[in-house]
């Protein structure tokens, strides 16, 4: 049972975002070594660039400062005005990106359903068009691991690898929306760098999960990155002294990779006793990382509600659609804080 501290406290589960920089982060934010990046001169950008690229098996890499201008920057790289983008119907591009697909890069979603965010290789395969006259061609194939809609479910390795030899033999880049990616591979037990071997390009964010407070690195060829640059100063992303927060990111990739395993630990204990409550309909095989999305079968409450009444107890989470919830364990939730929530579930459920 939870004890009474921290039951007293909020339990935040909305977002692997809302974590507070740790005070290691804070130590080297205050006393980072800052230069003008958009002149290439801030040495801690540099490090973390370097750091990243290295860690993903790339040759370069850019600080960005988000996952959506990450995504956009990579895709406006890759892609013609008037191309068709190959991707998962319900992908953070196309759900959560306010159409920047179309709006900036001018290209054209051609979406397909996955499975626990894995698209069919077969269904992909008949989804490239050679280009004729008639069709748009296809410019990209985006990838999403871990993927968020699909309750945090893994892209394996041997999934990732044969869409990237699919697309490569149609002459077709790869991009892999990795945000989450270190969830991935520490549930996997693999190097990042395996996980995504082959992809023309990859981005991770450091505010999801890695409690640093704000960016995201792009990692592809020295070529595309030099591109890539270009694309964030249109975006209006080149930032200045950034080195500041590319310190806490930095932290961030030393520090909080490992500990991603305890979050899962997190989301399987609360998905384990969520699948058993009444009124809950909850696929457990898809509880694989660090978010846990669940249907409400009870036709009395509805998310609003049941969303009002777990605030009502200190527990905060998200609506994902007219029946679903999902609640997302980090670094600022600890195993009482999850008890906590299981506990205010029950109380819930079991009011008429």
């Amino acid at each position: 049972m939870p004890d009474e501290s921290a039951r007293a406290e909020i339990v935040d589960l909305r977002s692997d975002t809302v974590t507070k920089p740790t005070p290691a982060m804070r130590r080297a934010m205050a006393e980072a070594e800052v230069g003008d990046d958009v002149f290439g001169e801030d040495p801690t950008v540099n490090r973390l660039q370097e750091e990243s690229a290295q860690r993903l098996g790339f040759e370069a890499a850019l600080y960005v400062p988000s996952g959506t201008m990450a995504n956009q920057a990579s895709i406006y790289t890759h892609v013609q005005r008037g191309d068709e983008v190959i991707l998962e119907a319900t992908s953070h591009v196309l759900a959560y990106e306010v159409g920047a697909l179309a709006s900036i890069s001018g290209a054209l979603a051609r979406p397909l359903r996955g499975v626990r965010g894995a698209m069919d290789l077969e269904e992909v395969a008949a989804a490239i068009r050679p280009g004729s006259l008639h069709e748009p061609p296809t410019g990209l194939i985006l990838l999403e691991n871990t993927h968020n809609n699909a309750s945090g479910a893994v892209l394996p390795r041997e999934h990732i690898a044969a869409v990237v030899e699919l697309a490569h033999r149609h002459g077709v880049p790869v991009h892999i929306d990795g945000a989450r990616i270190f969830n991935a591979a520490v549930a996997l037990n693999i190097v990042p760098a395996k996980l995504v071997a082959g992809a023309d390009s990859v981005c991770f964010c450091f505010s999801k999960g890695l409690c640093a407070p704000v960016g995201s690195v792009i990692c592809g060829s020295r070529e595309f990155i030099d591109h890539a640059r270009r694309a964030r100063k249109m975006l209006g992303g080149g930032m200045r002294q950034a080195g500041v927060i590319a310190a806490a990111a930095l932290v961030a990739l030393h520090e909080m990779v490992d500990r991603l395993a305890e979050d899962h630990q997190n989301a399987r204990l609360l998905a384990e006793a969520l699948a058993e409550m009444p009124g809950i309909q909850l696929d457990l095989e898809s509880i694989q990382t660090n978010i846990v999305i669940f249907g409400i079968t009870r036709e009395d409450l509805d998310p609003p509600a049941l969303i009002a009444r777990l605030k009502e107890r200190g527990i905060l989470c998200l609506a994902r659609g007219p029946r679903h919830l999902r609640f997302v364990t980090h670094h600022d939730v600890s195993r009482e804080g999850v008890l906590c929530a299981i506990e205010a579930m029950r109380e819930i459920l079991q009011t008429p």
